[in-house]
C-alpha cells in the first residue's frame, strides 16, 4: 500500500510536468537584432496559473517573464532568478535591457 501511494504521488508530479508545454527558441529564429538574451537559445513555458518562465537549457534555471511567475519565485513556490541575469543590454538605449515583449507574447501562446 505504501508503494502504491508513493507511485501515485510520483505520477501526479509527472502528469503536472507533462501538462506544461515547453518550447525552445533560438537567436536564429527570433533574429539577432531582437534577441533579448545573452544565450543562444532558451526554453519557454507557461506554468500553472499563467506563470511565464524562460529556462536556461544548460542549467535548467527558471527566469520569470511576468508578475505571476515572479510572485511564485518570491513566495518560494518556484525556483528561479531575476530575468536580468540572462537579459542583454540594449545597444540602442544605453543603460537599458533589451525588450522581452516578443518573448512574453510567444510564451503566452503556450497558455492557450
Amino acid at each position: 500500500m505504501k508503494k502504491l501511494a508513493s507511485l501515485m504521488i510520483a505520477m501526479s508530479f509527472c502528469s503536472s510536468a507533462m501538462a506544461a508545454q515547453i518550447i525552445t527558441v533560438s537567436r536564429f529564429e527570433v533574429g539577432k537584432d531582437k534577441w533579448p538574451f545573452n544565450r543562444e537559445e532558451v526554453m519557454l513555458t507557461c506554468a500553472k496559473g499563467g506563470a511565464l518562465f524562460a529556462i536556461n537549457p544548460s542549467t535548467l534555471m527558471q527566469y520569470p517573464l511576468n508578475d505571476t511567475a515572479s510572485e511564485l519565485v518570491k513566495n518560494g513556490q518556484a525556483k528561479g532568478q531575476n530575468i536580468s541575469v540572462i537579459q542583454s543590454d540594449d545597444p540602442q538605449q544605453p543603460g537599458q535591457k533589451m525588450s522581452l515583449t516578443a518573448i512574453v507574447e510567444r510564451t503566452q501562446k503556450l497558455c492557450d
